[in-house]
């Protein structure tokens, strides 16, 4: 097999891995790597396809949890977000787009490591906001983690409602996404071979992360996570 596709079947378990230990990651882990290997446009097409898998064996995990009220105000104006991101993903340079993921990984990591305290979030409208830089950054960078993160941190959900709510919000907005770039025709026959040859990495990273949630403190291996993603954002960036 070729070997770069084995090192991208590596940067899918461990994406995967990520997400099933700690709730969140997969689309960043995965941004923060795959454009060491191929193209960034490539890369972003290919983890609009991981995160639906992901994104569906860690929501049954926590679907119990889910409060749907909680996530349509985000889900409406992310779908309005979506295409403005994928149009600028066509027709921005890749040096300034690696600019920008670096800038925002490393700004998202900062934000997580120093455990800032936010005011509390209590008008929809931040929701709104929230939500549409969301499917931005997700449609140009699949990061649509970041605005989403820090609102449902100011809105103070409890640890398993945090969950529920962003992995299902995580999932309706992976497949605008991915509508949006195979009406784009990003899904290019490049693409489809490697998300083929990496499917077995994501399987394997989510049973491993299942397997081992009772066993890796998830504090410690979101520090972890953080770090590295602090180092590859400033790596992006200069």
């Amino acid at each position: 097999m070729d070997l770069s596709l084995v090192l991208i079947g590596v940067v899918l378990f461990w994406s995967a891995f990520t997400q099933s230990v700690s709730g969140f990651g997969v689309a960043l882990v995965s941004m923060a790597l795959l454009p060491l290997l191929i193209d960034v446009q490539s890369a972003t097409a290919l983890v609009a396809l991981i995160v639906i898998v992901v994104d569906i064996g860690v929501l049954a995990r926590y679907y119990k949890s889910l409060r749907f009220g909680d996530v349509w105000p985000l889900l409406l104006p992310s779908f309005f977000g979506v295409p403005l991101g994928i149009f600028l993903l066509r027709y921005i340079e890749e040096s300034v787009m690696l600019l920008f993921l670096g800038i925002i990984l490393v700004g998202y990591a900062v934000y997580a490591l120093m455990g800032f305290r936010l005011f509390e979030l209590k008008g929809r409208g931040w929701a709104y906001l929230a939500g549409f830089l969301g499917g931005l950054l997700g449609g140009a960078y699949n990061a649509n983690g970041p605005p989403i993160i820090i609102y449902a941190n100011c809105r103070r959900w409890k640890p398993d409602v945090f969950k529920g709510n962003l992995q299902s919000f995580f999932l309706f907005n992976s497949f605008v996404i991915a509508i949006g770039h195979a009406v784009g025709g990003n899904f290019t026959p490049e693409v489809w071979r490697m998300f083929l040859a990496g499917l077995p990495g994501i399987i394997l990273g989510l049973l491993a992360g299942i397997a081992l949630d009772k066993r890796i403190n998830p504090i410690v291996f979101r520090k972890i996570v953080l770090v590295l993603l602090l180092v590859m954002g400033i790596k992006m960036i200069f």
